[in-house]
């Protein structure tokens, strides 16, 4: 069975991202620029060592408005153009019923995710990453997901798209991995006990 994980960077009170989806908390205007290369070179290894993506609609267009292109772009560092080129190649799955085209190696589904999600983990196939809040949620309460990474971020918002959603029964995890980055940015990352 296909390993599902949820990662996202997080504030330190719980969200992924503040009111009117505001993710400039996790960008690279820190004070502290290494932390910024070496967290978004982890993120750029974890790309490439994942098999499949599921995207939610939101998350996917705003990916799909810079990632495709981005190693083109006058002044691309070498690790943006390494991580454009692994998000391009990497098989992805959006599911959405508001959108009707999706391209750079993707498939669109707008049934029911839940069941599509439950189909591909059964698949003989490497792992794959679910991103955004909204499908997440979906797979969480559904029981599907097998990893939890958070990148937490020494900063709170106070509101915004929480990283956790309201579960009808509790979860156990197990801590299988600590690490810290420059600048107090520190990741966990716990696998369901089943």
């Amino acid at each position: 069975m296909r390993k599902l994980t949820f990662g996202m960077n997080v504030t330190l009170d719980g969200y992924i991202a503040a009111p009117g989806d505001d993710l400039g908390w996790s960008g690279g205007d820190g004070p502290d620029e290494s932390a910024n290369d070496e967290l978004f070179q982890w993120w750029s290894d974890r790309v490439a060592a994942t098999a499949t993506a599921l995207y939610g609609r939101k998350l996917w267009e705003a990916m799909s408005s810079h990632w495709p292109t981005a190693d083109q772009r006058p002044g691309a560092t070498k690790a943006e153009i390494d991580y454009a080129r692994r998000w391009r190649d990497m098989p992805k799955v959006v599911f959405s019923s508001t959108i009707d085209k999706v391209d750079w190696n993707t498939r669109l589904v707008s049934g029911d995710p839940v069941a599509e999600i439950t189909r591909l983990k059964t698949e003989n196939a490497g792992p794959m990453d679910v991103v955004g809040a909204t499908l997440a949620a979906a797979a969480m309460r559904a029981g599907l997901i097998d990893e939890y990474v958070l990148v937490t971020h020494p900063v709170l918002v106070g509101a915004g798209t929480p990283f956790f959603t309201a579960l009808d029964s509790w979860v156990k995890l197990s801590l299988v991995e600590t690490r810290t980055f420059p600048g107090g940015i520190l990741l966990t990352r716990y696998e369901t006990r089943r």
